[in-house]
């Protein structure tokens, strides 16, 4: 009844976009799409903008049996400027608040595994999950020096990096603070990088330093199997990024990154992407992607008890991309292997992984030894107005009693995703409506522990997203 329940409302959602007013894509900026990325925002036009994005989001998930259900509906605001142009230094700054209209009992554990809300209590503070109302942070506060093609950036800013990412799959995205520079004075070789000395989780309303966000999340356990205890007692002064963007000819781009997090971890990663058939109505597209990480010292802490990464560890992944695209669809197929050297590990607080067999509301890392397979595919229909996707996925993960490679005790499992957006114009434009509707599916052993069920595997999840920019 109750996955009826949920099928009914994507269905009116669908039908409700499908219905709407046909026509051009109008412009699609919100608030932090106008004002996060604060290096774009600099190149654009000389004059002072003002930005406003009002957002609402509803969640449900649906567990099986007698399994605690959830929804929460998170509605806010929030209001940007970006300053003209002066000597090309350019100020921008941003704030949201937000409240919780309507939710179940997201504060409370369920009963029967002792197990907190896994992505209800995500649209509001973490930190506060019964707070309800006074739900605020102030965002974007940067200032931006822009000459020629390249620009320095000093801040609290939205960054979008392998490591440092928006991740904006609830109400407020990811945020960094510290300083940014972009080098594009080439067209074949283009630099940028800095250093992050804060950052505003997503799901939180306050600022961290980089050590005491990692941890704001659950962290699972150690890979020997007793909990995880690195939240505040880690010992590092912030994370240093940096790529490099090699661009030979129009269909070969090389991309280096190096994510160093002081004391902590390095993760170094390459990623090479090709595109053919450049004359034709069809592109064909390839990528490649591999990532090396190991720890540095002691992983944050020198009691191993208390660290985020064990002295010595080390993690190896590739990632690999085949796909065809043209104006009306875009379809690949998608490849991750993370071998059997050690858990891949990224603060989860932090944003997306960067695997092309990434899907919506679940993600690999924390885990070793994960053969992933994705099949993707987003079209347009003929109201171009609204786009549409699927993605399947099976996740093949180490057993959940093998804690060195699975730290957050999750089975394998399949994954089933449906995504729409519809984009409106006319009196509505710059409103824009989403929808997400997943399962998952168990495939691993559980020995009886519901705790490697609930918000897991074997459960239904539904996002409704309205977004209208001003």
């Amino acid at each position: 009844m109750k996955s009826l329940l949920t099928l009914a409302l994507f269905l009116i959602s669908f039908l409700i976009y499908s219905q709407t007013e046909r026509g051009a894509h109008p412009s699609n900026d919100s608030l932090n799409q106008v004002v996060k990325d604060s290096i774009s925002a600099a190149k654009k036009t000389n004059k002072t903008e003002f930005r406003g994005e009002v957002r609402s989001f509803y969640m449900q998930t649906i567990n099986e049996e007698s399994l605690k259900d959830d929804y929460a509906l998170a509605v806010g605001a929030g209001l940007g400027v970006l300053t003209k142009s002066i000597y090309g230094f350019r100020f921008g700054m941003s704030g949201f608040f937000m409240y919780n209209a309507l939710s179940s009992n997201i504060d409370k554990v369920d009963p029967q595994t002792n197990q907190p809300n896994r992505y209800e209590v995500g649209l509001f503070d973490l930190e506060n999950p019964s707070q309800k109302t006074n739900l605020y942070r102030l965002e974007n506060l940067f200032v931006s020096y822009t000459r020629s093609k390249s620009s320095i950036t000093f801040g609290r800013m939205v960054l979008n990096t392998p490591f440092l990412n928006p991740q904006e799959g609830r109400m407020r995205p990811t945020m960094a603070e510290g300083v940014w520079i972009n080098i594009a004075e080439s067209t074949k070789f283009q630099f940028q990088g800095g250093w992050i000395q804060g950052i505003g989780a997503r799901s939180t309303m306050h600022w961290y330093s980089v050590k005491n966000s990692i941890g704001l999340y659950p962290s699972g356990v150690n890979t020997d199997g007793s909990k995880s205890n690195y939240f505040h007692s880690l010992n590092s002064a912030g994370m240093a990024i940096a790529n490099i963007t090699f661009k030979p000819n129009s269909k070969l781009i090389f991309n280096l990154w190096d994510g160093y997090i002081d004391n902590i971890v390095n993760t170094a990663m390459i990623e090479i992407n090709h595109t053919g058939f450049t004359n034709s109505p069809y592109n064909f597209y390839q990528s490649l992607l591999f990532l090396h990480q190991n720890a540095i010292n002691a992983g944050g802490n020198e009691n191993q008890r208390l660290t985020y990464i064990n002295r010595g560890a080390q993690s190896n992944v590739i990632s690999a991309q085949v796909g065809l695209k043209n104006k009306k669809f875009n379809t690949s197929l998608n490849y991750t292997h993370i071998t059997g050297d050690g858990r891949y590990l990224m603060p989860r607080e932090w944003g997306r992984e960067v695997f092309y067999t990434f899907l919506p509301r679940e993600r690999n890392e924390g885990f070793g030894n994960v053969h992933a397979f994705v099949l993707k595919t987003a079209f347009k229909t003929s109201n171009s107005n609204l786009k549409l996707g699927l993605g399947y996925g099976y996740y093949h993960l180490p057993d959940v009693k093998d804690y060195r490679l699975n730290k957050y005790a999750m089975p394998s499992y399949q994954q089933l995703n449906l995504d729409a957006a519809y984009v409106f114009n006319g009196f509505f434009k710059s409103l824009t409506l989403k929808t997400i509707l997943l399962y998952k599916l168990q495939e691993g052993e559980d020995y009886g522990n519901l705790k490697v069920i609930y918000n897991k595997v074997n459960m239904f999840h539904l996002n409704v997203i309205i977004d209208y920019s001003f």
